[in-house]
């Protein structure tokens, strides 16, 4: 029973990714008819000539590699919440509460007001927040593990402490930088936008993703003990220590990417894992996919009401998603059969 349940929900999701995304690409600044999209789409997808030279460079070099940095960053951001949920046995951990988030503010925050990393050219920004990210995570971890271990409260704390820090650093070098418009623009990374999208920015993403996607399901199980408590997961041969280090790792190196691709976009991983547990149970096998699918379609969907809602000026997406996530975060709270961690 609760196999095929997963597998209708997968399916049910699968085809509102594959609407959602071909709609996207008619939303933005100037609405496409569905049509042209779909002769667009036709025509690359087959090789067959006929597109209109206009409609195809906006829907496939522009609005297409968006539509598809939207699905991955929300498929990583839904899987990283996941996974931090379990890792701290909290419900209300998010992926940026190991400081990664903060982290990447400050590398990005010393691009814009600096011109540091300016020799990447374009990738200046993305090349200074992944090395913030990266540098926050790797003080987060060694000051946790030397003060005796990523405990799920020592992570809490020495993440929360330290983004605090940084947050606090980008906010100076803002404050310092002559630069005009520095704090504009912070303000706008900050929040999240795939603006910069393209199909060279895919790859890195989109491979960082799938890998710890698949990791995360392959040792489902371990997952699901970890869940239970560590004194439970040891009993059951589970290397807590190992698995603790192994996922601080890989979520480290899985927001750094996703935050230096698109900036800071917050809700997602609060509170997609708490749908998809509601969807499908709390069980790791079933409720990583859902989530991820859920994720994206969020995503996506979130994107395109940040194009159009004062058009032509682009809302941040973070402004987008703490419209929608706190209230139906606060609806979800409210059901009664709903417990954080539970099987149904």
């Amino acid at each position: 029973m609760r196999r095929s349940l997963t597998g209708l929900v997968l399916l049910a999701l699968t085809a509102l990714l594959l609407v959602a995304t071909a709609f996207s690409a008619s939303v933005g600044a100037e609405q496409l008819p569905i049509g042209a999209v779909l002769d667009v789409l036709g025509a690359r997808l087959t090789g067959s000539p006929g597109a209109d030279l206009t409609f195809d460079t906006i829907v496939w070099n522009l609005r297409v590699p968006r539509g598809l940095l939207a699905l991955i960053v929300g498929a990583g951001l839904a899987i990283a919440g996941a996974a931090i949920q379990t890792l701290v046995r909290n419900p209300l951990a998010d992926p940026y509460l190991l400081g990664v988030s903060s982290g990447a503010g400050v590398g990005a925050t010393a691009v814009i007001t600096s011109g540091l990393f300016a020799g990447a050219g374009v990738w200046a920004l993305s090349a200074g927040a992944l090395a913030g990210a990266l540098g926050a995570a790797a003080l987060v971890f060694a000051i946790a593990a030397a003060q005796g271990g990523l405990t799920p409260l020592r992570l809490v704390l020495t993440g929360t402490v330290l983004g605090s820090a940084f947050s606090a650093i980008a906010s100076y070098l803002v404050f310092r930088s002559a630069q005009p418009g520095a704090a504009e623009s912070v303000l706008f990374w900050l929040l999240g936008s795939l603006a910069g999208a393209d199909w060279d920015r895919l790859g890195l993403p989109l491979a960082v993703v799938l890998v710890l996607g698949l990791s995360l399901l392959a040792g489902s199980g371990w997952l699901d003990a970890l869940a239970m408590g560590p004194d439970t997961a040891a009993a059951l041969g589970v290397p807590v220590r190992v698995l603790r280090n192994s996922l601080f790792v890989g979520l480290a190196v899985l927001v750094g990417v996703l935050v230096a691709i698109s900036g800071g976009i917050g809700f997602v991983g609060l509170v997609i894992p708490h749908i998809a547990r509601l969807l499908v149970g709390a069980r790791h096998r079933a409720m990583l996919p859902v989530a991820a699918l859920t994720g994206a379609l969020f995503l996506l969907c979130v994107d395109m009401a940040a194009r159009v809602l004062v058009r032509p000026v682009e809302v941040p997406l973070s402004v987008v998603t703490g419209l929608i996530g706190a209230p139906v975060f606060l609806l979800l709270l409210g059901r009664r059969r709903y417990r954080f961690g539970s099987d149904g």
